[in-house]
C-alpha cells in the first residue's frame, strides 16, 4: 500500500516526532511487509525546507512553503494553514492507498482521511472549535495513542478509536547514558545538577506549576538548593505570550531562576536527557507522554502529574503528583533517592515502533476494506 501521513509542522513537537517515526517504521517493513511507499506531508514554517532532523531516505518528505504574516492572530493563521497544506495535497492525493493525518490542521487539509487523536484540546474561538470538531468527527477512522484518551472521544462523541500505543527509540536514550562527553557539555552549560522539563513554555505543560514546585522544594531543602530547573523545547503554533509573560515575572522573583534553553539540536536531546537529575513531566493534558518515556530509558527518574492517562502508560514506574506541593516533594524524594532505573527501561523497551507499524498496516487493511465495501 502507498501512505500518506501528514502533520503540521517541520518542528520537534510530540505529534510530529511521532510522524517521522511511525514513516520510518513504515518505511522499513517494505513491500514484504505491506508498505510499498511512505511519504510524510508537512507545512514549512519559518523558511524550513526539511524536519529537524534527517530522515530515513526511503520516506518521501512533502514539506510545502508557508511564510509568516506580521500581525495575523492564531485562528486566522491556523485556516491559512488548512487551506495551504490541502491545496498544495490535493493534486497528490491520487497517488495515495491511506491517508493519515496526525493532528487538527493537517487532517482538516487532508479530508476524507484516517486520524490519530494525540489528545484533546479546548478552543473556545468558534472558527479553532469548528476546526477541532471537524476533525475529531470527520474522519472515517480513528487511532488513539492511549486508551484514556479513547475514552475521552468515546465518551464525548460516541466514536470508539483503535488504541495504538506509541513506540520510543529506547536505544538512542539508552546509549546516552555512556555519552560522557556530551552529558558533561550539558553538565558545564547548566553549572551543575537539574531538573529538565521538555516541550516548552506553555499552559498544557504546566510549566508555572513546575517553576513553583521547584522554588519550593529548594526553598524546603537546603541540601537541594544547587539543583537547577531547565526548559528545552518550544516550538507551538499557538500564542502563550501571556501565560509567558506571567512564567518571566514570577522567574525574576524567584532566588533560583531557572534555564530557559529553547530549541535544542535532536543530536544533542539524548545527552541532555540523560544527564538530568530528574525529569519534570507535569502536563495538565497529554496524550501518552513520549518525553517520560525517553527519559525512563536513559534511567532518569520521572516525577508525573497524577492523570489517568499517564496512570495507564507509566504505573509503578514514575513518581505522580497531584499538585505544586507535592511536585516538591517528589522531586525532593527522587533526587534524595534515586529509584532503581530497572523498571523504568524495561518498560520503555516494550514500546516500538516497528509494532506500532506493524499495528498501524493492520488498521490500514480493515480501513481499506471497510472503504471498498461501502462503495
Amino acid at each position: 500500500m502507498r501512505i500518506a501521513l501528514l502533520t503540521y509542522s517541520t518542528k520537534p513537537r510530540g505529534g510530529v516526532v511521532h510522524t517521522l517515526a511511525l514513516a520510518e517504521a513504515l518505511a522499513r517493513r517494505g513491500p514484504a511487509g505491506g508498505v510499498d511507499r511512505v511519504d510524510v506531508w508537512t507545512l514549512a514554517r519559518g523558511g524550513d525546507t526539511a524536519f529537524f532532523r534527517a530522515v530515513d531516505p526511503r520516506v518521501g518528505v512533502h514539506a510545502v512553503p508557508f511564510e509568516a504574516r506580521e500581525g495575523e492572530d492564531v485562528g486566522d493563521r491556523i485556516v491559512r494553514s488548512i487551506a495551504v497544506l490541502k491545496a498544495a495535497f490535493a493534486a497528490a492525493r491520487g497517488d495515495y492507498d491511506v491517508v493519515h493525518a496526525q493532528d487538527c490542521i493537517s487532517t482538516n487539509a487532508a479530508l476524507p482521511c484516517l486520524r490519530t487523536i494525540h489528545h484533546l484540546d479546548h478552543f473556545t474561538t468558534p472558527a479553532l472549535a469548528a476546526c477541532h470538531e471537524r476533525a475529531v468527527t470527520a474522519p472515517s477512522a480513528r487511532i488513539c495513542v492511549s486508551a484514556a484518551v479513547a475514552e475521552e472521544v468515546r465518551a464525548g462523541w460516541g466514536l470508539t478509536p483503535t488504541v495504538i500505543p506509541n513506540g520510543v527509540d529506547a536505544a538512542r536514550f539508552v546509549a546516552a547514558v555512556d555519552d560522557a562527553p556530551g552529558r558533561a557539555r550539558w553538565r558545564e552549560r547548566i553549572g551543575g545538577r537539574y531538573v529538565l522539563a521538555l516541550g516548552g513554555i506553555e499552559p498544557r505543560k504546566g510549566s508555572i506549576d513546575l517553576l513553583e514546585a521547584h522554588a519550593r522544594m529548594v526553598g524546603a531543602h537546603p541540601d537541594l538548593a544547587d539543583v537547577r530547573l531547565v526548559f528545552g523545547g518550544g516550538e507551538t503554533l499557538f500564542d502563550y505570550r501571556d501565560y509567558r509573560t506571567a512564567f518571566d515575572a514570577r522567574a525574576r522573583d524567584l532566588p533560583t531562576p531557572p534555564t530557559v534553553l529553547g530549541p535544542v539540536d535532536d543530536p544533542k536531546l539524548p545527552a541532555l536527557v540523560a544527564e538530568a537529575a530528574a525529569l519534570g513531566f507535569v502536563s495538565t493534558q497529554e496524550g501518552f507522554g513520549l518525553a517520560a518515556m525517553e527519559a525512563l530509558a536513559a534511567g532518569v527518574p520521572v516525577v508525573a502529574r497524577d492523570l489517568p492517562v499517564l496512570r495507564e502508560v507509566f504505573e509503578g514506574a514514575v513518581r505522580f503528583a497531584v499538585d505544586v506541593p507535592a511536585i516538591a516533594d517528589a522531586l525532593a524524594a527522587v533526587l534524595r533517592d534515586r529509584p532503581a532505573a530497572s523498571a523504568g527501561q524495561a518498560l520503555a523497551a516494550t514500546y516500538t515502533w516497528d509494532a506500532a507499524a506493524g499495528e498501524h498496516v493492520e488498521f490500514y487493511r480493515e480501513a481499506l476494506g471497510s472503504s471498498a465495501s461501502d462503495r
